[in-house]
C-alpha cells in the first residue's frame, strides 16, 4: 500500500479523462474523475487476470454500465499496457479503438458493448451466473469474481430491478457491484427525480450492501475485501463520489459536483481545463503522458499479475492431470463447438403445434447438450421451454447444478442475462417468451446482434390470418 502513488494514480486516471474529452470536443469527463480512485484500487489490488493471455477463461471480469464513462476503462487500461497513448489521444475519431462508448474488445479488456444503461451490469450478472453453473459442475476452483460498475443512470432504469431481483435470489457471491454514486445526472441533480433508498432496495432483493466514500482508498479497500470474502450474497458497493473530482476554476477555485460537468469538455464549463490538468498534476503541455512513478508503478503491477495468474495456472493443471475427463469436457465446452446430434431421431405426430415440436427438440437437447441453460419468463409450461425442464431442474441459489434459469416475468432481463452468458464464454444461452413480448427485449437483442453473441431466442405463440 503506497498512499502516494494510489492518489497519482487515481488523478492521472482523472487528468487523461479531462483531456481525452477536451481534444474530441464531446464526451463525459465528470463521471470518471469520481470513479477514478475506485478503478486504480480495483485493478492494481483486487483483479486477476494474465496481462499476457487476456482471454483466459477464468480471468476476473469487468462490465462497465455507464458506456459514457468509457474514458475511465481508456484510461484505467491504458496504465495497464493494453493501450497507446495515441489510443487515448484519439477518442471519439473516427476509425479509433476508443469510442465514444465501449465496444467489447476482450484483448484490450473490454468484455461488453456498453451504452444503454442498465444493460451492462445486466450482462454481469449473466456471466456469474455462466461462472456459478461451470463451477458446480468442474470445481472450486473456478472462483473468478465478477464486477459492475453502475451510475445513478443505470440504477434508475427499469432493467436494474429484474437484475437486482434475481443476482440476489439466486445468492450470486461472485458478482461485485460499484455504485459511482455522485447524486448528478446528465440533466439534473439526482433528488429532482428520485428519492429512493437505494441501500435498502437492493438489501430488500438480498444483496449485501456497504456505503462508502468512494474517494477513500482504505474504505474501498475494505468494501473489496469483504465482498470477495462474501459466499452468500452479491455485493452492492455504494461510493459516495464527487462529480468532476478535481476541477478547479481559472482562479484555482474548487468547481466539482456541478450538472454540466456530467455531458461537455469542462473547458465548456466553470472549470479551466489548463488549471484542472495542473491541479490533477499533469503537464498541460503533454497531458495524454503516464505519470513516470505510475508507470513504473504499474510495469511492476503488471509483471505481478503476469506471476500470479501462472500460479493460477499452476494449480489448474494440477487438477486437470487429475481429472483428465473432466478438463476434457471443459475443454470442449470452451470451445464452443456441439456434440454430434441426431434431430432425425426426435419423433413428431402429425399437424403438431410448431411449440410442442420445439419442447421436443428442447428434450432432446436436454440429454445431449450438457452445456446449455434455457430461461423462460414465466412460461416454461406455455412456451413449451418446459420440455427441457423436465429432463433437468432449475437453477436455485447453493444448488447450480440444473440448466433452466426461471426468470420471472422480465424479458428483457432475461435476454439481456442471455448476452452476458454467452459473453462469459462456455454455455449455450436459450431464452423463450410469446413472440408479442419480443418488444419488451429489443434493446438486449439489438446488443446480441452487435456483439454477435450466440444467444438463442423461442418465440411462440404468434398468429397469421390470411384471406
Amino acid at each position: 500500500m503506497n498512499k502516494q502513488i494510489d492518489q497519482r494514480a487515481a488523478d492521472n486516471i482523472r487528468a487523461l479523462a479531462v483531456a481525452m474529452v477536451e481534444k474530441a470536443k464531446s464526451g463525459h469527463p465528470g463521471g470518471p474523475m469520481g470513479g477514478g480512485d475506485f478503478m486504480h484500487i480495483l485493478y492494481s489490488e483486487f483483479f486477476n487476470y494474465d496481462p499476457t493471455d487476456m482471454e483466459w477463461a477464468f480471468r476476473d471480469r469487468f462490465f462497465m454500465d455507464a458506456g459514457h464513462l468509457s474514458t475511465l476503462m481508456y484510461a484505467q487500461y491504458y496504465l495497464l499496457g493494453n493501450y497507446a497513448k495515441d489510443d487515448v489521444a484519439n477518442f471519439r475519431q473516427w476509425g479509433s479503438i476508443t469510442p465514444g462508448h465501449p465496444e467489447v474488445d476482450v484483448k484490450r479488456g473490454i468484455e461488453n458493448t456498453s451504452g444503454p444503461l442498465g444493460q451492462g451490469h445486466t450482462m454481469g450478472v449473466g456471466a456469474a451466473i455462466a461462472a456459478k453453473f461451470l463451477e458446480a459442475r468442474f470445481g472450486d476452483w473456478m472462483n473468478h469474481k465478477i464486477y459492475g460498475f453502475i451510475s445513478d443512470g443505470g440504477i434508475q432504469e427499469e432493467i436494474s430491478q429484474g437484475a437486482g431481483r434475481i443476482a440476489g435470489h439466486l445468492g450470486l457471491s461472485n458478482f461485485i457491484m460499484f455504485f459511482d454514486s455522485n447524486d448528478i445526472q446528465l440533466s439534473t441533480p439526482t433528488d429532482e427525480v428520485t428519492t429512493e433508498d437505494t441501500a435498502m432496495k437492493y438489501e430488500a432483493w438480498g444483496w449485501n450492501v456497504v456505503t462508502i466514500d468512494g474517494h477513500n482508498h482504505d474504505e474501498i479497500r475494505k468494501a473489496l475485501t469483504d465482498a470477495n470474502n462474501q459466499t452468500e450474497k452479491p455485493t452492492l458497493i455504494i461510493g459516495k463520489t464527487i462529480m468532476g473530482k478535481g476541477c478547479v476554476t481559472a482562479d484555482g477555485s474548487m468547481f466539482e459536483g456541478h450538472c454540466e460537468l456530467h455531458g461537455q469538455p469542462i473547458g465548456a464549463t466553470g472549470a479551466d481545463y489548463a488549471k484542472t490538468l495542473a491541479n490533477l498534476g499533469a503537464n498541460t503541455e503533454s497531458p495524454f503522458d503516464i505519470f513516470d512513478d505510475v508507470q513504473e508503478f504499474y510495469k511492476n503491477l503488471v509483471a505481478e499479475k503476469t506471476a500470479k495468474a501462472a500460479e493460477k495456472k499452476a494449480e489448474i493443471a494440477t487438477w486437470r492431470i487429475a481429472n483428465e475427463a473432466l478438463a476434457t469436457k471443459l475443454d470442449f465446452f470452451l470451445s464452443g463447438e456441439l456434440p454430434e446430434l441426431d434431430f432425425a431421431s426426435v419423433e413428431h405426430k402429425a399437424g403438431l403445434a410448431t411449440r410442442a415440436a420445439s419442447s421436443g427438440i428442447l428434450g432432446y437437447l436436454a440429454e445431449n447438450v450438457e452445456n446449455m441453460i434455457v430461461s423462460s419468463a414465466d412460461l416454461s409450461n406455455s412456451d413449451k421451454t418446459d420440455g427441457f425442464l423436465k429432463k433437468t431442474h432449475a437453477l436455485k441459489k447453493g444448488d447450480f447444478t440444473g440448466s433452466f434459469l426461471q426468470a420471472g416475468v422480465a424479458e428483457l432481463t432475461m435476454a439481456c442475462i442471455a448476452n452476458g452468458i454467452a459473453l462469459h464464454g462456455g454455455i449455450i444461452p436459450v431464452v423463450a417468451t410469446f413472440f408479442v413480448f419480443s418488444d419488451y427485449m429489443k434493446p438486449a437483442i439489438r446488443l446480441s446482434g452487435i456483439q454477435e453473441l450466440g444467444v438463442k431466442y423461442v418465440w411462440t405463440h404468434d398468429a397469421f390470418r390470411g384471406r
